[in-house]
């Protein structure tokens, strides 16, 4: 039985990797490319202006709402641009800002539903 024991601590140890530390990234994150970032701009500029055209209830309500958008983009850019910002900062505000390109190209779908 022991030579067993033997064994199966031999295979554990071998098993067994050497922690290390995770390395540290000190690149900077690839930013944006000009022409997603123009679309991206472009989707929620065209979405605010039809919504806040829009005269029905709904439509003012997400107007209201809307607003906000370009700013979160603009925010994000700031982020995303500043020299201060560490790479893991600089790819959670591109996220973000593509997170915010989604939601301005979803809610634009939905115009016709808020009697658009």
């Amino acid at each position: 039985m022991s030579a067993r024991w033997l064994v199966v601590l031999a295979l554990v140890a071998g098993c067994k990797k050497q922690e290390q530390a995770a390395p540290v990234d000190t690149d900077t994150a690839p930013p944006i490319p000009a022409p997603e970032l123009k679309r991206g701009q472009d989707a929620c500029t065209a979405y605010v202006t039809q919504v806040c055209a829009c005269t029905t209830e709904p439509a003012q309500q997400a107007c209201k709402l809307a607003k906000a958008l370009p700013e979160a983009i603009e925010v994000g850019m700031q982020v995303a641009t500043s020299p201060d910002s560490k790479r893991r900062e600089v790819l959670q505000a591109n996220d973000s800002i593509r997170k915010t390109f989604k939601e301005c190209i979803e809610q634009a779908a939905k115009l016709s539903s808020l009697g658009c």
